[in-house]
């Protein structure tokens, strides 16, 4: 038995939106921004399947995603098929001169062992504090591709 939490996190950047779209649409970078995901490793035979890896505080998960939809410069949407339970979707928003908004939906299936250990009140605050501090760490990347580029 699990239960479904959601969060949902969003950052402007002073970027153009290609710039932002191509750093974020290459998931095997992941790690470079998000401090939770140990690897991401994109499936040669089939792209639109990843294999993700979570590390934090003695837990470690892995699961296999899929990529649902993908419009370029807007979305991409994801669900896993298997390993931990998650799905969500990174929308973009191209704010023309004032450069782009980046927003992250992302819902996870907590296992009734970690529900029972924690209260989910405090580990969604935890996520999601990680999650803003992520796309944090997003923006200075992609703040300091726009200086080199």
């Amino acid at each position: 038995m699990s239960n479904w939490l959601e969060h949902t996190v969003q950052i402007e950047i002073d970027a153009p939106i290609e710039l932002v779209w191509g750093l974020w649409s290459d998931l095997e970078q992941m790690p470079k921004w998000m401090k939770w995901i140990d690897s991401v490793t994109v499936l040669e035979d089939n792209p639109e399947l990843s294999r993700w890896k979570l590390a934090s505080g003695g837990f470690e998960f892995t699961w296999l995603s899929r990529i649902l939809k993908v419009v370029d410069k807007q979305i991409i949407q994801w669900e896993s098929v298997d390993g931990l339970p998650n799905r969500g979707a990174i929308r973009f928003y191209d704010r023309g001169d004032d450069g782009s908004i980046v927003k992250m939906t992302v819902s996870y299936a907590i296992p009734g062992l970690i529900g029972q250990i924690m209260d989910n009140l405090f580990l969604g605050r935890v996520v999601e504090s990680t999650l803003l501090a992520d796309l944090e760490r997003f923006r200075q990347y992609a703040l300091k591709a726009k200086a080199q580029g």
